[in-house]
């Protein structure tokens, strides 16, 4: 049994072409799913803008009482550090 008429560089090319077009199909198929739910992205009713704004202006307020619970709660912590640090300069001044 031997080389009966195959033409091996037509083989391999063959091979490249397929890995081409495997290539290409597949890029197709990535493409379609992504630029679908792209659009849709884009495509945000008033409604939905207003609601996503109304959660993102949420967010923002109770990240501002957070930071401004801590602020009041170091301050406390400054005034009795410095209340106490008074009270025990008066007792060493007797």
């Amino acid at each position: 049994m031997g080389d009966a008429g195959i033409d091996y560089c037509f083989v391999s090319s063959k091979g490249k072409f397929r890995m081409k077009l495997f290539a290409v199909l597949t890029l197709l198929v990535a493409l379609s799913v992504a630029l679908p739910a792209r659009a849709n992205a884009q495509r945000m009713s008033v409604a939905q803008s207003q609601r996503q704004s109304r959660k993102v202006e949420k967010k923002q307020q109770k990240m501002y009482r957070k930071a401004n619970k801590r602020q009041q709660k170091a301050l406390k912590k400054y005034d009795k550090a410095q209340r106490k640090a008074a009270k025990k300069a008066n007792r060493r001044t007797r």
